[in-house]
């Protein structure tokens, strides 16, 4: 048997049943508000972040349209950049063999030029040889038709000469014509 004081000290002495308690109770009715708030409240919390889950699918389907967009405008403005350099190299092609071009036709003038200015030299330096030349004779003529008109004048007498100078007249009808 138990003595009196173990009991009082173990508190064993007067033992009700689990479920007379106010401590069971408590329990229990705080597992039945439990069991009974559960279902909303997880309702809830479910709704919650399902609301948010689709709002972070928005966000990255949103995200993914975007990223796309994006690549797609980066391919078109490297596509552009792409059609630009080929187009610069063109027109520097193009450039350059206009220059080239250019170049060509301006040797060309220029050696026609000198050419032409050549033969202009040419023709100056011929003209002026047949008038030099032209000139020497005349001075020639001029100095022989002199000295022929000192000899005459010297050796030929005055008769003869007026016999010469008639004849002369006589024949210049029949040159002239």
């Amino acid at each position: 048997m138990i003595s009196a004081a173990y009991a009082v000290e173990t508190g064993a002495e007067h033992a009700a049943a689990f479920y007379a308690t106010p401590e069971f109770w408590v329990a229990a009715g705080f597992i039945l508000v439990i069991a009974l708030a559960y279902r909303p409240v997880m309702r809830a919390i479910t709704a919650g972040l399902d609301t948010r889950a689709s709002q972070i699918k928005g966000k990255l389907d949103e995200a993914r349209r975007l990223r796309e967009d994006a690549q797609a405008l980066l391919a078109e403005y490297q596509r552009k950049q792409r059609d630009a350099l080929q187009e610069a190299d063109a027109i520097l092609t193009h450039a350059r063999e206009e220059a080239a071009r250019l170049k060509a036709e301006a040797e060309k003038s220029l050696e026609e030029a000198v050419q032409r200015r050549e033969k202009q030299a040419i023709d100056r330096i011929a003209q002026a040889e047949v008038q030099a030349i032209a000139e020497v004779r005349n001075l020639a003529v001029d100095i022989a038709i002199g000295a022929a008109g000192r000899l005459v004048a010297d050796q030929m007498s005055a008769q003869k000469a007026n016999a010469l100078i008639d004849g002369a007249i006589q024949d210049l009808p029949s040159k002239l014509h």
